[in-house]
């Protein structure tokens, strides 16, 4: 029996991946919601837990934490079919998920935040063009990668996947047409069909 608590929020993708990952493991936890909006994660109490203040955030046992959502997939991945015994195949796992956090989440998960978060008004708006185009680079690669494959690396789902389909599923909450990406859309269907597959909530309505 688990004992983990996640701190998260449930509409961001990045916590998202840890919930899933979760869910797909039959692992017990505890989720504890946190507005991010609210200020919460800047409290001296969550800044105990994590000095950088983000969630999500791994409780593994009192006072021991573990942040960042890729670090936690990997953890909880350690052992499971979701991270592959080959080195070069782990190696490749890891490629894709540092492509995620460097190539395709700054553009794709910040034109949905946003979009989907901030008032229409808002003059962060100006940066879409920008965020649309580095966007759309990233998708571009993943879509040539998928042509050939049913998942991102060794034909087989792990947690490369789950790191990349938390953003690129909701790609178009930021303004992104996923119409234009077919093998990304099967690849989204694949990834949907795995067994204990659990949805994530869309973005709230952003305020006027």
């Amino acid at each position: 029996m688990s004992n983990y608590t996640v701190y998260g929020m449930s509409s961001s993708g990045n916590c998202y991946k840890v919930r899933l990952l979760l869910e797909q493991l039959t692992i017990p936890y505890r989720w504890i919601e946190i507005d991010t909006r609210s200020g919460a994660t800047r409290s001296s109490e969550f800044l105990a837990r994590n000095p950088n203040g983000r969630v999500p955030l791994l409780e593994l046992a009192r006072e021991q934490y573990l942040a960042e959502s890729d670090a936690i997939l990997f953890y909880l991945a350690e052992g499971t079919a979701f991270w592959p015994q080959d080195r070069r195949e782990r190696a490749e796992v890891l490629q894709w998920m540092f492509f995620e956090q460097y190539s395709h989440e700054p553009f794709i998960a910040v034109a949905r935040f946003i979009c989907a978060f901030l008032p229409a008004q808002d003059p962060r708006r100006s940066e879409l063009p920008r965020l649309h185009e580095r966007g759309a680079q990233a998708l571009a690669v993943m879509e040539r990668h998928l042509q050939r494959r049913s998942f991102l690396v060794a034909e087989r789902y792990s947690i490369a996947d789950i790191a990349l389909y938390a953003y690129t599923h909701a790609a178009g909450e930021g303004g992104f047409d996923l119409a234009a990406y077919p093998a990304i859309g099967a690849w989204l269907r694949r990834v949907e069909a795995q067994p204990r597959y659990v949805r994530m909530p869309s973005a709230p309505t952003p305020p006027a």
